[in-house]
């Protein structure tokens, strides 16, 4: 049977979701030995370039006592002709048990798992998912209300081209989150409305019913396409500013998953805004991504 891969949110039942997220907050609150994955040797694999992800996986690879493996994908054998499944041959060849990948293509890291003989984990394919992202916002969200089922969530943006965005529905509909997604057509088609899945087109129409909402980073150059009219009307209609802070309830909480752009999906008032959980965003990925590691190596917290 070939090692268990992280991929994407579904790979875990919901509770193994839990167990994880348990996991990870056990972590938070007193870090483990540095033995959990001794001797187990991990490559970072980032073909995209990343800061918080990249960082964070690294830290928690420390923290857990792996080996860690430096690599540039930009020198690798991958951009002289050599195929995937070489490359993992090589890798598993040489000792690696776990990669840690990130790639522009959809599904890149699936092509991966399927050969290489060890752990994968996603950190982020194409438009097609971020698990460990969704984790950690996930684990936020539990950090602050205490539970899962029945809370309100809207995700706002850019959602057509967002892996966040789609591991986030898939996680928090497995946890019993209602989720509302908003956007202009263009880059939120009706097609992502499903069970426990809403569209909204109307932003300023769902704040104050919500208990937190997610901002999504909106990429320029989709307007330069044809997908946006023009920023000035995105901004209007669905940016998060001082006036729609005060439709948000006091008790709500605001995410982003970075990197943000300021004066576009948000203003500065709303990074200074206390509902803000940004940092504790970027801080809980540590965790999460600990767990995570421990989970496939060592099969704990994971229920059968």
């Amino acid at each position: 049977m070939r090692p268990r891969s992280l991929l994407d949110v579904d790979d875990f039942s919901a509770s193994e979701l839990v167990s994880v997220l348990d996991r990870a907050v056990a972590f938070r609150e007193s870090l483990p030995p540095r033995d959990l994955l001794a001797g187990v040797p991990v490559l970072n694999l980032f073909f995209e370039a990343s800061t918080r992800t990249a960082t964070s996986f690294t830290l928690a690879e420390q923290r857990v006592g792996a080996d860690i493996i430096s690599f540039a994908p930009g020198a690798s054998s991958l951009g002289k002709g050599e195929t995937i499944n070489d490359t993992a041959i090589t890798l598993s060849g040489i000792g690696v048990r776990l990669i840690v990948v990130r790639h522009n293509e959809s599904g890149f890291a699936r092509r991966l798992a399927d050969c290489f003989d060890g752990h994968v984990v996603n950190a982020g394919d194409g438009t097609h998912a971020h698990p460990t992202q969704a984790l950690l916002d996930l684990m936020t969200l539990r950090q602050e209300f205490g539970r899962f089922e029945g809370l309100r969530v809207a995700i706002t943006g850019d959602i057509l081209h967002s892996r966040v965005a789609r591991s986030n529905i898939v996680g928090m509909r497995a946890l019993g989150i209602d989720v509302t997604l908003v956007g202009p057509p263009t880059l939120l088609p009706p097609g992502f409305a499903g069970d426990g899945v809403r569209i909204e087109r109307d932003f300023d129409a769902i704040l104050p019913h919500v208990d937190a909402v997610m901002m999504l980073r909106i990429q320029r150059e989709r307007i330069d396409v044809g997908l946006l009219p023009s920023l000035e009307d995105y901004t209007r209609r669905y940016q998060l500013n001082r006036a729609r802070l005060r439709a948000l309830r006091s008790d709500a909480v605001i995410l982003h998953p970075g990197p943000y752009n300021r004066g576009v999906e948000l203003t500065d008032e709303v990074l200074d805004d206390p509902r803000s959980r940004y940092v504790a965003q970027v801080r809980n990925g540590v965790f999460v991504r600990m767990a995570v590691l421990d989970a496939l190596v060592n099969g704990a917290p994971v229920a059968a």
